[in-house]
């Protein structure tokens, strides 16, 4: 079980069930939280990314709930270390996380915050293949320095407003960008951090990320209609 959150803000650890397997997360959701947003990590990162951290403390900050989980098992992940194959599993990893938001919407405390989603590398073409599947459960999207053309046909069939944000001296991955964003019919915008590389390793550059997304979220979030009590949720063990 986890506590109500209400009256606090501290980490709990989750597990999500997908098939016979578990997922491992980390959940905090600050008091009268507008939203929850949802990481998904890519490229044989996870929930305890450094960068991801930092930008979910700073949506923390701005009233927003955040969940990272991993979308790889323990087992998978030393797979995916010797073959660097699940990482670019588009497939597998959109069909995980929208099992993790089906998840959320069956939780009576979390069901009534709506969903955005923070996508990173190959986890942003996952999130985009999740908002194609789940277009009444996802309010918005940003992608950091991610792979949104791996979503493919999917693009087509987002309908929730997607903010794509990449490094200016990551040209490659700006070119890839703008060919997703022409594939797409949704409210779709680009913003380019000057001077930042791939991973927003530059001073400042991933302070801009953070609010940037705050930003866009917090101009796309609207509540959801429910009767879901508010208390406890429920942990499948």
């Amino acid at each position: 079980m986890i506590r109500d959150q209400r009256s606090g803000d501290s980490t709990m650890a989750v597990r999500v069930p997908v098939g016979e397997q578990w997922l491992q997360g980390d959940l905090r959701v600050p008091a009268d939280a507008r939203g929850l947003v949802l990481f998904a990590h890519g490229s044989g990162s996870g929930r305890h990314s450094p960068r991801n951290q930092y930008v979910a403390r700073a949506l923390e900050a701005r009233g927003l709930g955040t969940l990272l989980i991993d979308l790889l098992t323990g087992q998978e992940e030393a797979l995916d270390l010797r073959t660097m194959r699940l990482r670019y599993d588009i497939t597998l990893l959109a069909t995980r996380l929208t099992a993790v938001v089906d998840w959320i919407r069956q939780q009576p405390y979390l069901s009534s915050l709506p969903i955005v989603l923070f996508g990173a590398s190959t986890g942003a073409g996952a999130a985009l293949v999740t908002a194609a599947a789940r277009p009444h459960d996802i309010a918005a999207i940003v992608s950091r320095g991610g792979r949104p053309d791996m979503a493919g046909r999917a693009l087509e069939h987002v309908d929730a407003p997607t903010l794509l944000i990449v490094g200016g001296n990551d040209t490659r991955v700006i070119l890839m960008n703008r060919e997703a964003m022409a594939q797409m019919h949704g409210r779709v915008a680009l913003e380019i951090v000057p001077g930042a590389t791939h991973l927003f390793e530059e001073p400042g550059a991933l302070e801009e990320v953070a609010q940037q997304a705050a930003r866009w979220f917090e101009t796309h979030l609207a509540p959801i209609t429910t009767d879901a009590p508010v208390g406890r949720v429920s942990i499948a063990r």
